[in-house]
């Protein structure tokens, strides 16, 4: 290792902030560091292993499991002269996750995925790829250019992806989430990514899904007595169906509405706030309402 950087584990423990003991389960389970002998047996770490570890450890803090964080940085490109992954722009992913989609290639689009959830930050995949994807694989449909295949099967590998980077977040002691889709609204992949937004600020998620009736919505929330309610449509007037039973579930509990439907009066209407903005955006609103509400 002549000329390169070589890290003791007391030093690679240092700069990633995982423990010796951690890195060493790391190793011995995963494979997940490739150590050199010194000629006095001392294990020696390289820079490539500093980034794996801090991969590693960006997947955890997104959700994954440690296996399933362990397989993603596996498949990922590390490397460089600084010891650095390999960078992809967000519309150069965007448009590499569109082709592989609409050929209905779900190991390219999962490749793509991968790439980005082991070189950037949660809210960047989202903000500026997944949603940013979404908008415009609807306004495609709307013009005829993408078909219902396609559309059904990039929501089917989106949600998969999603929803896996969800696992786990109920967990925790920070503020509770309730999240729901309004009554009959079937899109939700914009709701898990609040949802995973809201997780990453320190959240713990109550998920209930799609097409989800209002009373169910209350019933839980009397149960659990969240932090906030969030209903999700694209249509404002799904909003002003449910008018008096809104109007009753804000009198017991903060509730926000978000999506396109929240972008009319209707919400504002019943008392609830309006997340009109982009998730990463609004998750940081609520979070800092919450957190003065408890100051």
């Amino acid at each position: 290792m002549s000329g390169e950087t070589v890290l003791r584990i007391g030093e690679l423990s240092r700069r990633s902030g995982v423990s010796p003991e951690l890195l060493r389960a790391w190793e011995r389970r995963y494979n997940l560091l490739s150590p050199r002998r010194s000629s006095g047996g001392l294990r020696l770490y390289s820079l490539e292993d500093l980034e794996r570890v801090r991969l590693m450890r960006r997947h955890i803090d997104g959700g994954l499991a440690a296996a399933e964080a362990a397989t993603l940085v596996s498949r990922s490109a590390v490397g460089g002269e600084h010891g650095e992954a390999t960078v992809v722009s967000p519309p150069e992913a965007q448009s590499e996750l569109a082709a592989a989609l609409d050929a209905f290639d779900e190991p390219s689009a999962q490749a793509v995925i991968d790439r980005l959830l082991a070189t950037t930050t949660l809210d960047a995949f989202l903000a500026e790829v997944v949603l940013p994807y979404l908008r415009e694989l609807g306004q495609r449909w709307e013009r005829g250019e993408a078909s219902v295949a396609q559309e059904h099967f990039a929501s089917s590998v989106l949600r998969g992806r999603l929803l896996g980077l969800a696992r786990g977040w109920g967990l925790g002691l920070g503020p509770l989430a309730l999240l729901a889709c309004l009554p009959g609204e079937q899109h939700e992949l914009g709701l898990v990514a609040f949802g995973l937004a809201l997780r990453a600020r320190g959240w713990r998620i109550g998920y209930l899904g799609s097409d989800t009736p209002l009373d169910t919505v209350a019933k839980a929330a009397d149960s659990l007595g969240p932090d906030l309610v969030v209903l999700s449509t694209v249509s404002d007037d799904h909003v002003r169906a449910v008018g008096a039973e809104l109007r009753s579930l804000v009198e017991r509990h903060r509730v926000a509405v978000g999506g396109a439907g929240a972008s009319g009066d209707a919400a504002e209407d019943v008392g609830a706030i309006a997340l009109a903005g982009d998730v990463v955006a609004e998750a940081g609103r609520v979070t800092a309402l919450v957190q003065s509400a408890h100051s």
